[in-house]
């Protein structure tokens, strides 16, 4: 189910040309017949260019977000509708006198339909207890998904599996921010019942069980976080730190018995006034039994979602954006990353790469908000990206 280039290149790419092309328009167009009836301008007042800040802001804070959906295991090309409603707050003073910028709540639903005919629908809300410093994210969603997954043979190559997954996902996290308000901890939880169709049921693949089959994730965990960019979308300075773990048992309904831990580190640089440097660094660590479906893999741009997993992953990245020409951007970026069962075996083969460029739009400036495309390179496939803020959302 990946994007693979090889003989459909010019078909993938028209097709592509013409969807980026759709969704571009369609955001305008909607923008604009509403931002006429609200006699709002999609107009910065600043330099004249299309910017959506004041629709956003004014228009009940609603935005309708047509997304291509490029990831390559799901076929390569689809499309999501997202309408979004974001609202704005602005900073306050706590009690010891500082300043404290508050996230736009963030409320909405999406309907996905890709390539391989998978399709998923459900709604999130992001938002703040502004008095009481509490932040909350609940989240839920159910699907019928085709993805790949790979087997690796007594030979030493790897076997591609198409599965069928039907799934219903729920998933929230309360934190409460400190004194110092860019850190913050809490408890989250997640739920996943799904029911997996295999191809042959009398020939299970070796990373799969019969359990599998049908089966029902509860997780419970924690985590801690510290915040210091200067906006959630799409940053051009400071540092996001967060540790958080999940803990799956039979005494919370969960049919697996196992532990995994996360932790990651993104940040982001001005080397100078138009080029914007950032990292990533990424680890994730599975003790216990979890379904091979939840495995830690490799999330870099260009590769295939679990196309490479293993027990414990580490993942780096670096990118650097060019403020070349007003409101426009180009990007470069490359990463390496490894999926693998023992430490001792962290770095052995496969370590894989990807690179690749693109290009962002600053949307929206009172947001810092930016989208684009990019385009990255695999060991395997090329594949392509509709970013919306950053490749780094979180």
């Amino acid at each position: 189910m990946r994007n693979k280039y090889s003989g459909s290149t010019t078909i993938n790419t028209k097709l592509f040309r013409k969807l980026f092309l759709i969704n571009v328009f369609f955001v305008l167009s909607i923008t604009t017949i509403t931002a006429q009836k609200q006699h709002i301008s999609i107009r910065d007042s600043i330099d004249g260019a299309i910017d959506l800040s004041d629709y956003i802001i004014y228009a009940h804070g609603f935005i309708v977000v047509p997304t291509l959906i490029t990831e390559p295991a799901l076929g390569g090309i689809g499309g999501a509708l997202v309408p979004i409603f974001l609202k704005k707050h602005d900073p306050v003073i706590d009690e010891n006198g500082k300043k404290r910028f508050i996230d736009p709540d963030i409320t909405g639903a999406m309907g996905m339909y890709t390539g391989n005919k998978s399709w998923v629908a459900g709604a999130f809300r992001a938002g703040s207890f502004i008095k009481s410093k509490i932040m909350y994210r609940v989240g839920a969603g159910y699907g019928n998904v085709n993805m790949s997954f790979y087997e690796k043979l007594p030979s030493g190559n790897d076997k591609e599996i198409d599965l069928n997954f039907q799934s219903f996902v729920f998933y929230t996290r309360v934190m409460k921010q400190f004194r110092n308000a860019k850190w913050s901890a809490g408890p989250q939880y997640f739920l996943l019942d799904s029911k997996i169709n295999f191809p042959d049921l009398n020939d299970l693949p070796s990373f799969a069980k019969l359990k599998d089959i049908k089966s029902l994730v509860s997780q419970l965990g924690g985590a801690i976080q510290f915040d210091g960019r200067d906006n959630i979308f799409t940053p051009d300075k400071g540092m996001r730190l967060q540790a958080d773990f999940f803990w799956s048992d039979n005494a919370i309904g969960s049919d697996y018995d196992a532990w995994r831990v996360n932790l990651s580190a993104i940040g982001y640089y001005p080397i100078t006034k138009k080029l914007i440097g950032g990292l990533r660094l990424e680890g994730e660590q599975t003790f216990g039994s979890p379904p091979f479906y939840l495995r830690p893999g490799i999330n870099l741009r260009g590769i295939p979602a679990a196309r490479y997993q293993g027990k414990a992953s580490i993942v780096t990245e670096g990118e650097l954006r060019w403020d070349l020409y007003k409101r426009w951007s180009l990007m470069g970026y490359g990463g390496l990353a490894s999926a693998f069962n023992d430490w001792d075996k962290a770095f052995a083969k496969p370590v894989v790469y990807s690179y690749g460029t693109g290009f962002r739009y600053l949307l929206a400036r009172k947001f810092k908000l930016r989208m684009g495309v990019d385009v990255a390179k695999g060991p395997e496939d090329w594949a392509y990206y509709v970013v919306f803020g950053s490749n780094w959302l979180r």
